[in-house]
């Protein structure tokens, strides 16, 4: 963990700030941005950058105007201009790289439509904001349970209060249009405040909510992914991957936005192969790709009729084959173009120095007083076969 109050004990176990995401120094959060100019110091005449980056719950962000010209820092709390009333956040980012990220985001730094920054947050606003979101777990359960009351088709995911607690933000997934006419109305009268509902995408709703992927770590849109692209099964395709939609979706019920991250390396290794489609013409008839391996570039072929006998081929053996057939000249066979490889026989040498699998075991040792009975039991046995 980043901040000093979430590292972990003497005895190697997490201590945990128990702040849930509201951490002081702002070096747990989600999303946190490392500010490597703040050490830097501006050019003589040149004003600080008066806009700044400010997080609320889970990966909202906003930008601010600081028209009082305070001082910022990193992690500290400031009231916000919202509509109605204010907002509470948290500062993520100040001074150039602000500018940078409204850049990169297509935000207008000169605009006068950029809300501002009022003030530091005071113990009272700090109050209040707590109080407010200690309500959110409560309503979040009433709220589900007045939806399914009223039969709507909706997930309501996340209940987000603004920060003087004149407004919650319900945050809902649906994948047909909702009528919240009725819904909303006792809404208010059951929480009683403004109400305001928000749909987000699934994927959305699994970065707010948060978890563990089948990697075994947490989830990408949860902890640094911010954009999501467009995942397509033609990605698993390139990849060789099996089409199981269990193992390629996410918990967001979408394909995984990890098949996206490896997708233009195999793109960039698939230009030296030949379309599966294609097939190989030869003199002793049509082969069919059945199966390729881009790590090691082998292809696989069979010919028609005899999809039990798979040839392996090289990119290299496959040009030569596909620049003979463009030439009508086709190759007599496929055969021609494998080498055999003759599996080298493995001799296991005698590295202990014995090779019984008992060599450990100790010999069974007779004792001498059973040794003697034994001798008595078969002197007896003679005598009487005698007599």
């Amino acid at each position: 963990m980043g901040c000093t109050s979430c590292s972990t004990g003497k005895d190697g176990q997490p201590k945990g700030c128990q702040n849930n995401g509201t951490c002081g120094t702002d070096g747990c959060n989600k999303l946190t941005v490392f500010d490597w100019l703040s050490d830097v110091e501006l050019p003589r005449g040149q004003e600080a950058f008066d806009c700044a980056e400010v997080r609320f719950k889970n990966s909202r962000k906003e930008f601010f105007r600081n028209t009082k010209k305070l001082t910022f820092s990193i992690g500290d709390i400031v009231a916000t201009e919202s509509s109605p009333g204010h907002d509470i956040g948290i500062v993520t980012l100040t001074g150039e790289l602000v500018r940078v990220q409204m850049k990169k985001k297509k935000i207008d730094s000169e605009s006068d439509e950029i809300p501002k920054i009022y003030r530091k947050a005071s113990q009272k606003d700090i109050d209040v904001w707590q109080i407010a979101r200690e309500r959110e777990d409560a309503m979040k359960v009433k709220a589900r349970q007045i939806a399914i009351r009223l039969k709507l088709k909706m997930k309501i995911s996340d209940i987000e209060f603004q920060g003087d607690g004149s407004k919650a933000v319900f945050y809902y997934t649906a994948e047909e249009r909702v009528d919240f006419r009725q819904l909303i109305k006792e809404f208010a009268y059951e929480f009683k405040t403004r109400i305001e509902m928000r749909q987000i995408g699934f994927r959305q709703e699994a970065a707010r909510l948060g978890g563990i992927g089948s990697c075994g770590r947490e989830l990408c849109c949860s902890t640094w992914l911010t954009d999501f692209r467009t995942v397509k099964t033609s990605a698993a395709r390139y990849q060789q991957l099996s089409l199981n939609p269990l193992k390629l979706a996410g918990q967001c019920g979408k394909l995984k936005c990890c098949l996206n991250y490896e997708l233009d390396t195999y793109l960039e290794a698939l230009k030296d192969f030949p379309r599966q489609d294609q097939k190989l013409t030869t003199q002793k008839g049509d082969a069919v790709c059945q199966k390729i391996d881009i790590f090691k570039g082998k292809l696989w072929y069979a010919y028609e009729k005899e999809y039990n006998n798979w040839i392996e081929l090289d990119t290299d053996a496959i040009k030569i084959i596909l620049k003979a057939q463009r030439d009508k000249s086709p190759v007599a066979s496929l055969e021609e173009f494998t080498s055999e490889i003759v599996p080298e026989k493995t001799a296991f040498e005698n590295t202990v120095g014995q090779d019984s699998l008992t060599r450990f075991d100790k010999p069974k040792q007779q004792n001498p007083r059973n040794k003697r009975k034994s001798s008595k039991h078969k002197k007896s046995k003679r005598n009487n076969a005698n007599s």
